[in-house]
């Protein structure tokens, strides 16, 4: 039979169960997008930035079922797209989120050096991804496709990069024989003595304590079961946010140590045991390795590189987090603790901090941000899903949203990207459109993919966005205050937030103080169950720093040699006298 490239690559993505593409079409892959539009299973969407396409792709890999395996893909332009695309691209290899990214190639069977679009793809592409491949001859395409896609899944997760030249897509050749589809990959074979080993140092200890990661996603249900099983405090990373239910007495919540919420810093203050699942103990994570962690540490992750990289590891299993956690399980002889004492203090500790934010006033008569989230909370389902961009809000968001679903929270963590949160909720919308899906943006952050929303009006997704409007790029104002007494490039230009829903055709909705609160998200909520984007321009208010940003700086402030240090405060100080 004859068939062309493109054929082949449309056939195996419905093999795969690919569900949505996203990208640009060019020139380079015109019959690529033609092949796409016959698809009844497969779905293009043209994004209005390959930037924005990849971050799609990436939260819908987030959100997909561990034991199906799908994902999204892109099907992007050489050189060009590649490049806008290689931000969302990066955001997935960091966080361990598989992605399929197909990009054309420049005609391999001209002879031709210095064709449009034409560089090494690859090589870009290494850095940032598990694989990365040129396809050479129209009978690998399909086996590439199923390798790389096995590859995205295996072990700890991540994008693939297939490059497939124009030639090889356009020109129908002779096949022989379609390849099988492979079945998912297989997870570590877990080490049970170390099993054996970590139900001990748990079982011996006074104070346990659960940290989690977004690689205990999939093991929720057995991470409940140990906390309730040996009266642990669990407290999780920013990616570990969505990972254990909020309303569970035993979630004392975001982080551990100074940087912590109080919750969490008195829940942890004497652990004498910890055990990590999914999470890597980053910069983030561990409040820029500002975090005490007991030398009873036990580590539990698909990737093996990360043991004792920043924290050594009494114990590390190298598995899958609920396999791992199966089998630790069935070790654990003691009887169930009796944890209602640490759950009322972790109760009151939530109320108290809630409250001191309550109780903070601003000048300005802004919106209060535990207010917001309170409201926002009453206002949404449990099941509701959260996205949150890079900057301050991050944080509020971790600290003061509670999360009652596993899986119910998501934010660009490790690449870090700023721009993250509009595209990304439209992926998680047309990934599950019977979902309420809330975006929490900066004012900085939408200005980088905000452009993004017209996207949204095209395919009527109901995304309610709320933007921190403050006029800054606040987590960086706040770091420059007290080093410099400026804010040097911090300071945004004033934009028409209307103007910008306007131009897109989205629904706008301005909440200027608290007392606008309840009304306004209840009209954004029934809008967005009409199937129409909300933008609703938040006048917050930042002048409360978060525990976050006031632990991370303490820490970098001790490892500041003192003569720097008061060449930093001296400079403030003159600064602020003299204006």
């Amino acid at each position: 039979m004859k068939k062309t490239g493109a054929w082949l690559v449309r056939d195996a993505l419905e093999k795969l169960k690919i569900k949505f593409t996203f990208g640009i079409p060019g020139v380079h892959n015109t019959e690529l997008y033609d092949e796409l539009n016959k698809s009844t299973s497969i779905k293009p969407i043209l994004v209005t930035h390959e930037g924005c396409g990849a971050f799609m792709a990436e939260i819908q890999g987030r959100l997909a079922d561990a034991e199906s395996g799908h994902m999204s893909a892109m099907a992007i332009v050489p050189a060009a797209g590649a490049a806008y695309a290689s931000t969302g691209i990066g955001e997935a290899f960091l966080d361990g989120i598989p992605m399929l990214v197909i990009a054309a190639g420049t005609r391999t069977d001209t002879g031709h050096s210095y064709q449009l679009h034409q560089m090494d793809q690859v090589a870009m592409m290494k850095p940032i991804t598990k694989f990365a491949t040129t396809v050479e001859t129209l009978d690998q395409i399909q086996p590439t496709l199923y390798k790389a896609w096995q590859k995205a899944l295996e072990g700890e997760p991540g994008p693939v990069f297939v490059e497939i030249p124009v030639n090889l897509l356009l020109f129908a050749r002779e096949i022989k024989a379609l390849p099988s589809v492979p079945g998912l990959p297989k997870t570590p074979v877990i080490d049970l003595s170390a099993v054996e080993r970590a139900a001990t140092l748990l079982q011996k200890a006074k104070k346990p304590g659960l940290f989690i990661g977004w690689g205990a996603k999939g093991a929720a249900k057995q991470v409940q079961q140990l906390a309730e099983q040996l009266g642990m405090p669990v407290a999780t990373s920013l990616q570990g946010a969505g990972c254990f239910p909020a309303n569970h007495p035993l979630h004392a919540g975001f982080a551990i140590g100074q940087h912590a919420v109080p919750a969490s810093e008195n829940a942890f203050a004497d652990c004498d045991c910890l055990l990590a699942v999914g999470v890597r103990f980053g910069e983030i994570a561990t409040g820029s390795f500002g975090m005490q962690v007991p030398d009873n540490l036990i580590h539990i992750d698909i990737n093996k590189e990360v043991f004792s990289a920043n924290y050594p590891a009494k114990i590390a299993l190298h598995g899958d987090s609920a396999e791992v956690l199966d089998q630790l399980q069935a070790k654990i002889t003691v009887k169930p603790t009796d944890s209602s004492k640490l759950a009322k203090q972790i109760a009151n500790d939530k109320k108290a901090y809630l409250n001191e934010w309550l109780a903070h006033k601003n000048t300005k008569n802004r919106v209060n941000p535990a207010r917001f989230f309170q409201q926002l909370r009453s206002t949404i389902d449990d099941d509701a899903l959260v996205v949150a961009d890079d900057g301050n809000h991050t944080f509020l968001t971790a600290e003061l949203m509670p999360i009652h679903c596993v899986g119910g929270f998501i934010s660009p963590t490790d690449f870090n990207c700023m721009g993250y949160c509009v595209p990304a909720a439209i992926g998680a919308k047309l990934a599950q459109p019977k979902r309420t899906v809330v975006g929490i943006v900066g004012d900085g952050c939408l200005m980088m993919t905000g452009l993004e929303l017209v996207t949204a009006v095209k395919h009527q997704l109901g995304v309610m966005l709320f933007i921190f409007n403050d006029g800054e790029l606040s987590q960086i104002s706040q770091a420059q205050h007290l080093p410099y007494n400026r804010k040097t490039c911090t300071t945004l230009p004033e934009v028409n937030m209307q103007g910008l829903a306007i131009m897109a055709g989205a629904e706008y909705i301005s909440i200027e103080n608290d007392g606008q609160l309840a009304e306004a998200m209840a009209k954004a909520k029934r809008l967005s169950e009409s199937d129409k984007p909300v933008l609703i321009d938040v006048k917050i208010d930042y002048s409360k720093q978060t525990r976050f940003t006031k632990g991370i700086l303490k820490t970098n402030l001790k490892r500041i040699e003192l003569g720097d240090k008061a060449r930093m405060i001296s400079r403030a100080v003159v600064r602020k006298v003299t204006g």
